[in-house]
């Protein structure tokens, strides 16, 4: 079990297993922020806290829901869908989850401008 949060500690969130790689997406909104991500099966995430500290970010095809907290600003995820309709959550690694060294894990890029 993977468990993270925004900086301040309103939000809250735990995820089944760890991350083995990340995501280093080339998007404007991920090169900008700087995000690596891990995604996860949506069954396999649980907000614990923080629903009410929540704000959504929508942008350009508005099929990620991009979350942050109202008052530290970070984004710990992002809910989504797959290619095949499965539902998913994007969690960036590079913020978020506690114990997680990313120095550790690989990075594969993914070209999100051609999406």
């Amino acid at each position: 079990m993977t468990k993270g949060s925004c900086h301040c500690g309103a939000v809250t969130f735990e995820a089944e297993g760890a991350p083995e790689k990340a995501l280093e997406c080339n998007c404007s909104h991920c090169q900008r922020k700087g995000f690596l991500l891990w995604f996860v099966p949506r069954a396999q995430f649980h907000l614990a806290s923080g629903a009410d500290a929540l704000q959504e970010y929508l942008f350009y095809k508005h099929r990620i829901r991009h979350q942050f907290c109202r008052t530290c600003g970070v984004q710990a995820f992002a809910y989504g869908t797959m290619p095949d309709g499965s539902e998913m959550v994007a969690i960036n690694v590079r913020a978020c989850p506690d114990d997680v060294d990313i120095a550790t894990l690989p990075r594969v890029a993914v070209d999100g401008r051609s999406f």
